[in-house]
């Protein structure tokens, strides 16, 4: 028997000793954030399956593994077919697959991994919470949990106090009536305290729970209270107390008779259960901190734009070399990915990529969020299309940029020019917009799109997603998708800007900068304020794949003066070759 079949096999077994008929295993960990801990990898140990969305769901005489379609071709390539179902996320829910398939039998679930309002999504399925969760029990090599130093975020980058924020978060407890709130998320316990870690490899939080009360203080749990060192106990001063995880029912019961807000959609359905049973009233509501942490204050602001300086001399660095050296061939995904990180590694205040660098050349382009492996790593070839798609994390700012390469020394075909340029347009288009304030993202998904709707072409990803500062590369609670939640998009929100075109089994496309949401000059006779954008990300456009001709006057007119301001910014910064480079790309259409 092979090992995958084992595990499945083990976990039906136990599964039938709990009295279930089979059992939910999401893509999360107790957090429910999208980056989790290699102890919280339960869906990949289960199935092999690695990407960063999913769900598998396993019944007596069946099992599938769902993704959306950033992933459905890594899906297939790193799951059994004779053990699991491939499935489509957003075509066929796991809900509908189990309505269809499981009717009258008892679904188990892990309530530390679900929110309610996830599960609430089962109606109709039998679900019986599981505690503690079977894969557990099972798993015998699974690693320890992280247990990173918890450091403060300095007032330097963070532009705030951690007192003036508690006290604005509590305030809209007070606002609301309610004398308590739990926090779950990481990236709100972080950013409402300030302070980092580095629990995963590539977003600086240490991974803790938060109740925040209507007083403004905050009591902060986590899995080892020694991770805090006096000096970040000081940073956080006496409002802000320390308890170990095994803590929590105890401090969930204290709050008996109290009014408390969980984010609905951010908690585990673990916290509503107790609070209730301890007789505390509920309420959903959101997380106070996630719109307050998305709009970034000017500090941030600043921050945001001297970190995306400094990347861009790296990603500048890394193209000239490519661009030397490609054409000649001996370059592999993995080698020119890790050139990059050479590069960023040499930049002031660098701490890590923001994700693992999608490295794709050819058809891997095709996978959107692929990920090299000595396995799957492969020649970049002379004339082919390489994506890159990698980002790094400074105390002052994250950033995520995207740039397609043709690879030369020949002329690139003319139909791959047409769909680049295609992109390009709606890069340009949704860059360049000005809108009413209480527009959304999913207002503007199309924006980008519509170059290449009218190529009969699409894309099967959202448009863009929005970013932390210092926090994750993805961040909520506004994104460029038709799936978002509709939430108007505000001042100070950092949002990617990322429209792609895939074609599998030969090539992907996809341009990427980072834009940030400003008040827009008043026009005469404007009846209500309007935003626009201020891109960030500062790199040159492949000159090799765009076809200038099918740009109108005002899309050439905008790519010249980016490049000219590219040129301006990052060139002067650079070594005499790559600056030679960047010159001549940068040069006028």
């Amino acid at each position: 028997m092979n090992e995958k079949l084992h595990r499945l096999s083990a976990l039906r077994e136990a599964l039938a000793a709990q009295g279930v008929a089979g059992f939910l295993v999401p893509r999360g960990d107790e957090h429910l954030g999208e980056y989790v801990p290699r102890a919280g990898e339960r869906l990949a140990w289960l199935t092999g399956f690695t990407g960063s969305a999913g769900m598998a769901v396993v019944l007596p005489g069946r099992a599938a593994v769902f993704t959306d379609g950033r992933y459905t071709t890594q899906l297939a390539a790193e799951t059994d077919a004779a053990l699991w179902e491939r499935r489509h996320i957003t075509e066929e829910p796991p809900a509908e697959w189990l309505r269809e398939h499981a009717q009258g039998l008892a679904i188990g679930y892990d309530p530390w991994l679900h929110s309610e309002a996830a599960l609430q999504r089962f109606a109709g399925v039998t679900l019986v919470p599981l505690s503690p969760n079977p894969i557990d029990a099972l798993w015998t090599d699974r690693p320890a949990p992280p247990a990173t130093p918890v450091l403060p975020h300095a007032l330097a980058q963070a532009g705030v106090t951690g007192a003036a924020k508690r006290e604005a978060a509590a305030a809209a407890l007070r606002a609301a009536g309610e004398q308590a709130c739990v926090l779950a998320d990481a990236h709100s316990v972080a950013w409402l305290l300030n302070i980092r870690g580095a629990d995963l490899a590539h977003t600086p939080l240490p991974l803790a729970f938060a109740v925040l009360h209507d007083d403004a203080s905050v009591a902060l749990f986590l899995n080892a209270p020694e991770r805090v060192p006096e000096t970040t106990r000081a940073h956080l001063g006496n409002a802000v107390s320390i308890a170990p995880r095994t803590a929590l029912p105890g401090a969930l019961r204290a709050l008996s008779g109290r009014t408390v807000r969980l984010d609905a959609e951010a908690t585990p359905a673990w916290f509503a259960a107790t609070l209730r049973e301890a007789g505390a009233k509920v309420t959903t509501g959101e997380d106070p901190c996630r719109l307050p942490r998305a709009m970034k204050n000017p500090v941030e602001q600043e921050g945001a734009r001297a970190a995306q300086l400094r990347d861009a001399g790296a990603v500048a660095r890394f193209l000239a070399w490519f661009a030397e050296h490609a054409p000649r061939g001996g370059l592999t995904e993995m080698s020119a990915a890790a050139h990059l990180l050479d590069q960023r590694r040499l930049l002031p205040g660098f701490v890590a990529e923001s994700f693992p660098a999608i490295s794709g050349a050819g058809e891997n382009g095709a996978i959107v969020h692929y990920r090299v492996t000595p396995e799957t790593d492969r020649p970049i070839r002379p004339n082919e299309c390489y994506l890159i798609d990698s980002g790094a994390q400074f105390p002052d700012g994250t950033t995520d940029i995207t740039r397609t390469i043709w690879t030369g020394p020949d002329a690139a075909p003319a139909a791959l020019r047409a769909r680049y340029t295609a992109v390009l347009r709606g890069h340009i288009a949704l860059g360049t917009l000005r809108f009413p304030e209480g527009v959304a993202g999913p207002h503007l998904d199309a924006i980008a799109r519509r170059p290449l709707w009218d190529m009969g072409l699409d894309y099967d990803h959202g448009t863009g997603h929005g970013v932390g500062s210092f926090l994750s590369v993805h961040e909520g609670p506004a994104a460029f998708s038709r799936a978002a939640r509709v939430v108007p998009i505000r001042p100070g929100m950092i949002l990617s800007n990322e429209p792609g075109y895939y074609l599998p089994g030969h090539y992907g496309i996809r341009i990427e900068n980072l834009l940030l949401a400003r008040p827009a000059e008043p026009q005469p006779d404007q009846a209500r304020p309007f935003l626009e954008f201020e891109t960030l990300t500062l790199a040159p456009y492949c000159r090799a794949l765009l076809d200038a001709a099918a740009l109108t006057r005002f899309e050439r007119e905008w790519v010249d003066a980016y490049h000219a301001r590219v040129w301006r910014e990052v060139g002067p910064g650079l070594d005499t070759s790559s600056r030679a480079w960047l010159e001549a790309e940068c040069a006028p259409l």
